[in-house]
Formats: structure tokens, C-alpha cells, sequence
């Protein structure tokens, strides 16, 4: 009898097995290897190449700004409560420096869906190094829009190029009316 119980296993040694290969296992996702960061790049690149042609003044803020957040899809959904993601890079003297993601969460009266692409614009040395620092940053009243729910000209003006961070949402598709920044969450990623 007791040697089929020290053969058996219990629910306690199931558990911790199954825990032990989880851990084990998590290793294994850890992006080495994968083309996520190519992916990311040849998105990011089309985005900005498809800003550059639709809003051709968005070039003159590239060059004035510090480093750029190019978020090439966003998708937001909601039903009463709502959500987006995203993945981009942000790129600094044209080169890409880190990849992040983006969250936001909300409630409220909405329904639908849509998709569009963003792109942030950090115009002081200030700005790009809070961002980078910040473990999670998240988009406030801070950030000043140029572009924004399909603008058909760059409205940018003497006092919006003074702000630390400007944005630019385009390339809008769906059916929910409105895309805004305010409480979207952006973490450093590894793709």
C-alpha cells in the first residue's frame, strides 16, 4: 500500500509541477529570435511615409522635433466599456531606439470600432527624456494635437510648436466618431 501511494500524484505535487513548467516554459516567449522588431520597423516606416505624403508640413515638425513615437495601428473598440492597442517605435535622428505599446482603457457611453495611426512628437530634450524614464507614460492634457479626427490641413501654429509634445492622429477607419490621446498608457516593449 504504500508503495502505491509514494508512486501516485497528489493535487499539491500536480499543482507545483504544472507551476515549475510554467516558469520554465515562460522563457521561451522572450522575443529573441522573431522578426517582431522588422515588422514593427517596415509598419512604422509605411506610416510615416503615408503622413509625409497626406500632411507634407508634418515633415518640418519631424525635423524640429527630439524623437518621434510612431504608433502605425491603433485599434479601439467599445461596447459601455472600451479598450485600444497598439504597437510602434519610437525613433529618434530617424533611427528606431525602442519599441512600445499602447493601452487605453474606458467607460462610458460608446459603441463601435475603429483603427488609426498616431504619431507623438517630443519637441524638447525635456519631454523625450520624461518619457523615456517613466516606467508606463501615460498621454494627458499635455499633448497638443495638430491632426486630429481627419483634419484635412496641418493646423500647427507658433503657440502649438512650443508645446513639449505634439500629436498627430490620422488614417482614421471604422464606425465610432472620435479619437483622442487622453488616457492612453504607452510601455516599453521588447517585440
Amino acid at each position: 500500500m504504500s508503495d502505491i501511494s509514494s508512486t501516485r500524484m497528489t493535487r499539491r505535487g500536480f499543482a507545483l509541477t504544472a507551476l515549475a513548467g510554467a516558469g520554465v516554459t515562460a522563457a521561451c516567449g522572450n522575443g529573441v529570435g522573431n522578426s517582431n522588431a522588422a515588422t514593427i520597423d517596415a509598419r512604422v516606416d509605411a506610416t510615416l511615409n503615408q503622413m509625409y505624403s497626406q500632411y507634407p508640413n508634418t515633415r518640418t515638425l519631424a525635423d524640429k522635433a527630439t524623437g518621434m513615437l510612431v504608433m502605425p495601428l491603433v485599434t479601439e473598440a467599445g461596447f459601455v466599456f472600451g479598450g485600444a492597442y497598439g504597437r510602434g517605435a519610437l525613433r529618434i535622428n530617424g533611427v528606431t531606439v525602442d519599441y512600445y505599446a499602447t493601452y487605453k482603457g474606458n467607460a462610458g457611453l460608446q459603441i463601435g470600432a475603429q483603427q488609426y495611426a498616431h504619431v507623438l512628437f517630443f519637441m524638447t530634450q525635456d519631454a523625450l527624456a520624461g518619457f523615456r524614464r517613466s516606467s508606463g507614460w501615460a498621454a494627458g492634457a499635455d499633448v497638443e494635437y495638430v491632426i486630429k479626427d481627419e483634419g484635412n490641413a496641418l493646423s500647427a501654429d507658433t503657440n502649438t510648436l512650443t508645446s513639449p509634445v505634439l500629436a498627430v492622429v490620422f488614417a482614421q477607419a471604422g464606425l465610432r466618431v472620435g479619437a483622442t490621446l487622453e488616457g492612453t498608457k504607452y510601455t516599453r516593449i521588447i517585440p
